[in-house]
């Protein structure tokens, strides 16, 4: 399908570079904006700026993708056992396994520090 829109100069000449990768920015662009609605964090951006407020300890246990990030995770672990992951799929994946490994080791310094504050 051919779409055509008319785009601010200041975007256009942002976009230029990736002319050959606009399909996956419209792509990855539409998941996030379905995602604002939803309750819980809907992506990478979103969580990595959480973190990086510097919440409580008991905010960042009580952490959890939203629904709509959960169903893209399972859409893309069903696709990779069935029919494969497109590369633009496969990076996707590798974000969010890096996402959660980030997330993870953010939870057990927060155990950590909770379980040492009530040692004290």
């Amino acid at each position: 399908m051919q779409i055509t829109f008319d785009l601010p100069d200041e975007v256009a000449i942002q976009l230029q570079p990736f002319q050959d990768k606009l399909p996956q920015i419209l792509e990855l662009g539409l998941r996030e904006l379905n995602a604002i609605s939803q309750d819980g964090f809907s992506g990478m951006a979103e969580i990595l700026e959480f973190l990086a407020s510097l919440p409580t300890n008991e905010a960042i246990i009580a952490l959890r993708p939203s629904e709509s990030l959960q169903a893209q995770i399972s859409i893309l672990l069903e696709k990779n056992r069935t029919v494969g992951l497109t590369p633009a799929e496969e990076q996707l994946w590798q974000g969010y396994q890096y996402l959660e490994h980030i997330v993870r080791m953010a939870k057990a310094r927060a155990f950590l520090k909770l379980k040492e504050t009530h040692a004290e």
